[in-house]
C-alpha cells in the first residue's frame, strides 16, 4: 500500500466536508481511491481510531469534524437524510425526536426515532449511538415538513402527526405516562384544523380514542378533544385499554369507551 494512503484518505474526507456533506460510503471510497475492498480497510480503520469517521451502518460512515472529535459523535440530523437514501427507504423523524424539534420536551432524547416504510430495519445501537426504526404501511406528505440543517433538509412529522404517533407507538416508547409531558408541551404547536385533517388520514380509531381521552380528561385541551370526538362519535368503537402495557383493570370512561388502567398523573 502506498505510504501516503492515509494522508490521501484524510484529504478526501476534507474534500467531502468542503461540499457540505458529513458522510461517505464504502463504495464511493473504493471508486475514488481505486483501492480494493481489502486495501481500503486499513485507512478506514485508522480514521475510525482517530475519530475522523464513525461507522453508522455497514458501508456507511459519518465524518467527524474537529468540533465533535472529543465526543466522537456527530448529531444524527447531519447525516440522516443521506443514510436513508443509502438504505433506499422513505422516512421521517418522529415521536420524541420530532417533538424536540417542535419545542416539546425538556431534554435531548438519548435515541433517535425514525418512522420508515415497511419492511422493518434492524435498529442501530452502540455505546454512542442509538437509532430506533418504527414501521408504517404509508403516510401522507401533508403530514411531513422539511427542516433545514447544516447538511440540507430532513423530513420531520408535523406536531399533529407527532401527537398521534406518540400514542400509536406508546407501547414501544415507554407507555402513555411517558408521552404525557411531551404531549402537554406539544399542544402549544398543534393546529386544530390540521389535527382533524391528520387524524382523518391516520385512520386508527384506537389512537384517536386514547388521544382524545387524554386531551379531554388529563391535559384539559377541550377543543382538541371535541374535534377528535366528532370523528368517532357516530361510528362503533371497541372498548380499549388506555395503556397497552398495564393490567386490564380500571375505571371505564364511557364517552371514549376506554378502560383507564394506568395512573395518568405526571
Amino acid at each position: 500500500m502506498p505510504k501516503d494512503t492515509f494522508f490521501s484518505f484524510d484529504k478526501y474526507l476534507q474534500k467531502i466536508r468542503s461540499k457540505g456533506r458529513y458522510c461517505i460510503t464504502l463504495s464511493e471510497l473504493q471508486k475514488n481511491s481505486k483501492l480494493s475492498y481489502k486495501a481500503i480497510q486499513q485507512p478506514i480503520y485508522r480514521a475510525k481510531n482517530n475519530k475522523k469517521i464513525s461507522q453508522i451502518r455497514q458501508g456507511f460512515y459519518a465524518i467527524i469534524p474537529p468540533e465533535y472529535s472529543i465526543s466522537g459523535v456527530l448529531p444524527v440530523y447531519l447525516y440522516i437524510n443521506d443514510l436513508m437514501l443509502y438504505l433506499k427507504r422513505d422516512y421521517y423523524l418522529g415521536l420524541f425526536s420530532s417533538a424536540i424539534l417542535h419545542g416539546a420536551g425538556h431534554q435531548q432524547a438519548m435515541n433517535t426515532q425514525l418512522v420508515i416504510e415497511k419492511p422493518t430495519l434492524r435498529n442501530i445501537k452502540n455505546h454512542k449511538l442509538e437509532i430506533d426504526f418504527f414501521t408504517k404501511n404509508k403516510w401522507y406528505e401533508n403530514d411531513i415538513i422539511k427542516k433545514k440543517t447544516d447538511a440540507g433538509y430532513i423530513s420531520v412529522s408535523t406536531p399533529e402527526l407527532t401527537a398521534l404517533d406518540l400514542i400509536y407507538y406508546h407501547k414501544r416508547i415507554g407507555g402513555i405516562n411517558r408521552t404525557l409531558p411531551i404531549l402537554e408541551d406539544l399542544c402549544e404547536e398543534i393546529n386544530s384544523i390540521k389535527l382533524v385533517e391528520t387524524a382523518q388520514r391516520f385512520k386508527n380509531k384506537t389512537t384517536i380514542q386514547r388521544l382524545g381521552f387524554l386531551f379531554d380528561e388529563i391535559l384539559d385541551e377541550k377543543e382538541f378533544a371535541k374535534l377528535l370526538y366528532k370523528l368517532i362519535e357516530n361510528i362503533p368503537t371497541n372498548k380499549i385499554l388506555l395503556s397497552s402495557i398495564s393490567s386490564d383493570d380500571g375505571k371505564i370512561n364511557k364517552k371514549w369507551n376506554i378502560i383507564i388502567n394506568t395512573d395518568t398523573n405526571f
